[in-house]
């Protein structure tokens, strides 16, 4: 799936092609360079189906940045936590995703919609708004890859967890914590809810996790 909310089914070279004519052709406010170059585009205007085709080939053709991390007894303390843990339900190698969709509070899937059998039967209780109540919401956050986690900070589907260490730090859950990340429009402080799976462990089991998560 594309997009935070699973807004578009990532299926062939077609369907990137539709999400980023959408998002460039559609939605006005997600447009890039708009702001920066003063480019005023019609509404009917779109990009031609030539520079979709090129711009997805494009994004195709992007590799990641080595990992500088090892390996190392700590990573592979962290790969049996993970293990133990059973996050590889969600996080399923070797994408480490399941490619499943998750509800928000909130919402209650259609039992016969076409994302009925994407649906897993779990909550985890991340902040809705943005599947609920943007021009992209669908009622879902899409299970997220944990490939390249190490470098494409910030997390969590609006940037409020600057770190994996502070992601799996338990004073994020805080109503007067102050997020390393994006702290709202109104800077104030506010927890990081949601995914509490991994907050319990000892902090030397949470530093052994980070280490593994750090080498996919």
């Amino acid at each position: 799936f594309l997009d935070h909310t699973g807004l578009i089914r990532q299926r062939d070279i077609g369907d990137l092609m539709r999400y980023s004519s959408l998002a460039q052709d559609l939605f006005s406010q997600d447009r890039y360079g708009s702001v920066a170059t003063g480019e005023v585009r019609p509404p009917s205007v779109r990009y031609s189906d030539e520079q979709l085709y090129a711009l997805a080939q494009y994004l195709y053709s992007l590799q990641p940045p080595p990992n500088p991390n090892p390996n190392g007894v700590e990573a592979r303390k962290g790969k049996v936590v993970f293990e133990r843990e059973g996050c590889g339900r969600c996080h399923t190698a070797p994408l480490y995703t399941n490619n499943k969709l998750v509800a928000v509070d909130g919402f209650t899937p259609p039992p016969d919609s076409e994302v009925a059998a994407d649906v897993i039967p779990i909550r985890v209780g991340t902040d809705p708004a943005y599947a609920l109540e943007s021009h992209k919401g669908t009622g879902y956050y899409k299970v997220p890859s944990l490939k390249g986690v190490w470098y494409r900070g910030p997390l969590g589907h609006n940037g409020s967890a600057a770190t994996l260490e502070e992601w799996f730090n338990p004073d994020r859950l805080r109503a007067d914590y102050v997020p390393g990340g994006f702290r709202g429009h109104d800077g104030n402080s506010r927890s990081i809810p949601g995914h509490p799976f991994g907050l319990r462990r000892s902090a030397a089991e949470r530093k052994n996790l980070i280490a593994f998560l750090r080498t996919l």
